[in-house]
């Protein structure tokens, strides 16, 4: 499966008016999961504990910040960023609109897990 990026984002660029997942990988069988996403200017994805998976994050379009770290870290386009298992992390569009590619390991089924606090 092949696509360019430009032509997911479309003319608008990060600062489109289509937000959440513009594209995902849906083939049955494969190990990975990917997505495009897109959040408008000034909105945010909570910060948030991914306990199972390393994710590979890249910036396509526009800007923002990570959140989640001891300090807070810029995103720009062409930036790559590795957020491994465990870690905390929230992501906030700046005014610009923010694009980005999220690439992990494909999700296991559910699970039942201990409470945890």
């Amino acid at each position: 499966m092949a696509c360019r990026v430009p032509e997911l984002l479309g003319a608008g660029g990060a600062t489109g008016e289509a937000t959440g997942a513009l594209w995902k990988l849906a083939e049955s069988g494969r190990q990975l999961d990917a997505n495009v996403v897109r959040l408008a200017p000034g909105t945010r994805v909570a910060p948030h504990v991914e306990p199972d998976l390393d994710v590979l994050l890249v910036v396509v379009a526009g800007d923002g910040m990570l959140d989640g770290g001891e300090v807070p870290r810029e995103l720009t386009e062409g930036a790559v960023v590795w957020l491994p298992h465990g870690s905390t992390r929230g992501i906030t569009a700046g005014g610009d609109g923010l694009a980005y590619l999220t690439v992990h390991r494909r999700r296991p089924g559910m699970q039942i897990r201990r409470r945890t606090g």
